[in-house]
Formats: structure tokens, C-alpha cells, sequence
């Protein structure tokens, strides 16, 4: 259904076009759109014009037209004044108007659709048939970004949209007031630079509308159409995923999760368990700053003594007594590979851990 002020808009667009005052009512003689009060008067006249066979008419000097939903009465047009250019111009507003309104069922009817396609509420005949009724082609490539704003801004999802306006292959909609969901046709060749360019232009797009905060994730590329959801999910997960081990980064990809995507789905029994055989009762992240800064710096130089110093501004063998610090009151000693993918999977643990207190509280 149209809203309100969209018709509002085009009758106010309408009259600055033609020069003639217009008003749209409902078929219970109630007022939707004006561009003139003396037309509001008429809204009586319109109820029984509506019960009438006419499907346009002049009544007490005014021009009535009928707007239909297929069959079904939908509204009642009435252009101020009378004589034949009245009639044309009233005419071709009603067309107009008409046209709207078929136009947006069919968006009201696609985005019921994908609705229904990303949440997998569709049996797989449904999906092919109705595709083929809506005219989405069934075989493409596609992939489904979430976009979350953090301000959770009402002005967001009409933001996006406008962003992915005039090109029919794309859909931009919401399944709840949290996120909204764009399914991308990808027509390039190079797949994942056209993702990271709707990801990056989406992000634009808000913050030039003055909404700020934003993330954007996106499942694996699908080339049918029973495939959306799971891209879906993909995308669902990165976004979570993406807050917990990610947190700096406004723009994160499924297949990027590596094995946050595994400690995402432990179960927090587990992680305590696991956290508890490798340090009894201590947890990793109660070190002092500094030999934080130093293991995470050593994990980013892929465990290389050397530049790692280099990149502290230390001596090498300070580096060392900091790691052989370590190795005695963790019995992990991460020179050496295996104790160190211990240590940097129980830091993600951790911080896994952590955000889901606070998600939980």
C-alpha cells in the first residue's frame, strides 16, 4: 500500500505540473492527500461517487476520477474546476496515480517475497514459481549484505534504498528494526571488488545522509535462488562475529571469519573448561598492559623475536626475559608454534567469552 506521503507528494508534484488543485480520497469519503481544503469539502460527494457505475465524472463543477487496485476501488481523484482540459489533466493524474499504485504492489510483492526467502519460510516449488511471477531470474549471482547502524536511524533502510535506486535486480529490505538487508545482483566479473564497493558506497551513502556508526557484512556468493538464505546466515554471523573479533573493522566478509567463525559456535561451558585446564585460575587477559602489548605485537610479526624487538623499541634480550617470563607462569612458551596458537586461540576465547556477558546481561 502507498503511503500517506508519498501520495501527498505527488499530488503536490502533480499541481505544480498541471496548475490545477487536487485531492485523493478513500473509498469511505476520507481525505488522503490535498493540495487545496475546498477540495476536502468534496469528500462526501466522492463517497457516493464511488457507490456509482461512472468511472469518471463532473460533479458541482469538479472533475471525479476512479483509481483501481485490479478490480478493487481503491481511491477516489478529484481535480478543482471543470471543462475539458480539467478532464485531460485530471485524466492523466489518475493515470499517473494509477501507475503508482501498481507499482508499488509489485514492490510491496517482492519484498514480501525476498522476506520470506531470506528467513527460508518458502517450500522450494514456491520459491521458482514465484520468482518467475515477480520476473526475478532464478539464476544469478547474488550475495546478501546486512547493513546495522548503530543509532538504529528510522532514516537508514530509505537511505539504502535510494542508494540502489533504478537498477530492478537489486533489493534492499528489513526482517526486523535492528538491520537492514541488501541481496546484490553481481554483474562484474571480479566478484568480491563489486561486494566491497556496494559495501564501502552503502557505508557513504549513510554517512552523507548524517547517519554514522555503521557495518556492513556479507555472506558467500550464491548463483541460485533457493540459495539466498544461506547467504543470509553467512552474512548474520560475519556481523556478529565481526563485533567480537573484528571490532575496528566497518566492513567484514563471511569467508574472512577464519577461526572466529569456530569459537563463535562453542558453547560458553566449554570455553571456561578449555580456559581452565590451559590456566587453572587465571585468565590471559589479566596480564599488565605491557606484556599484552608484547604478545600481541609478537603474534604480528608471525613470532619473529627480531622485529618484534625492533618494532617495541627494545632490546632483543628484553624480549626474551619477557617471554621466558611468560613461558613460567603459563607453561606456554611462545616461541614455539604449537604453544602459541594455544595462547592466541585462548585470547579469542576470551574476549568470545566477555562479549557474550555483556549480549547475555
Amino acid at each position: 500500500m502507498i503511503s500517506n506521503q508519498i501520495l501527498q507528494n505527488t499530488v503536490d508534484g502533480l499541481k505544480a505540473i498541471a496548475r490545477m488543485e487536487l485531492s485523493v480520497v478513500d473509498v469511505d469519503g476520507k481525505v488522503i492527500a490535498s493540495t487545496a481544503e475546498e477540495l476536502d469539502r468534496c469528500a462526501q460527494t466522492a463517497r457516493a461517487f464511488a457507490e456509482s457505475p461512472a468511472d469518471s465524472q463532473e460533479v458541482q463543477g469538479n472533475q471525479f476520477f476512479k483509481i483501481y487496485d485490479e478490480q478493487q476501488l481503491e481511491y477516489i481523484l478529484i481535480a478543482g474546476g471543470a471543462g475539458e482540459n480539467v478532464y485531460l489533466l485530471g485524466k492523466m493524474a489518475a493515470f499517473q496515480l494509477q501507475n503508482l499504485l501498481v507499482a508499488y504492489k509489485e514492490r510491496f510483492d517482492k519484498d514480501n517475497f525476498i522476506k520470506n526467502l531470506l528467513l527460508d519460510n518458502l517450500l522450494l516449488v514456491d520459491i521458482y514459481s514465484r520468482a518467475k511471477k515477480l520476473h526475478i531470474p532464478a539464476d544469478a549471482d547474488r550475495v546478501v549484505l546486512i547493513v546495522e547502524n548503530g543509532n538504529r536511524d528510522s532514516n537508514a533502510l530509505e537511505l539504502v534504498r535510494s542508494a540502489f535506486v533504478g537498477n530492478s535486480r537489486d533489493f534492499v529490505t528489513a526482517v526486523d528494526e535492528n538491520s537492514i538487508i541488501v541481496v546484490k545482483d553481481l554483474s562484474e566479473s571480479d566478484e568480491n571488488r563489486e561486494i566491497e564497493k556496494t559495501a564501502a558506497a552503502i557505508i557513504r551513502c549513510l554517512e552523507n545522509g548524517g547517519i554514522s556508526d555503521n557495518r556492513v557484512a556479507y555472506g558467500t556468493v550464491i548463483h541460485e535462488i533457493k540459495e539466498v538464505s544461506r547467504s543470509y546466515k553467512e552474512a548474520k554471523m560475519a556481523l556478529d562475529v565481526g563485533k567480537i573479533f573484528f571490532d575496528e573493522r566497518t566492513i567484514i566478509a563471511y569467508s574472512e571469519l577464519g577461526i572466529g567463525r569456530l569459537i563463535y559456535q562453542l558453547p560458553i561451558p566449554l570455553c571456561k573448561m578449555f580456559i581452565h585446564e590451559i590456566f587453572g585460575g587465571k585468565s590471559p587477559d589479566d596480564f599488565d598492559e605491557e606484556t599484552l602489548v608484547t604478545i600481541s605485537k609478537f603474534f604480528e610479526n608471525s613470532l619473529n623475536v627480531s622485529e618484534t624487538s625492533r618494532q617495541l623499541f627494545i632490546h632483543r634480550n628484553t624480549l626474551v626475559y619477557r617471554l621466558d617470563k611468560l613461558q613460567k607462569s603459563t607453561g606456554l612458551d611462545l616461541r614455539v608454534f604449537e604453544d602459541a596458537i594455544t595462547f592466541k586461540i585462548a585470547l579469542m576465547v576470551v574476549k568470545y567469552m566477555k562479549y557474550m556477558e555483556t549480549y547475555e546481561f
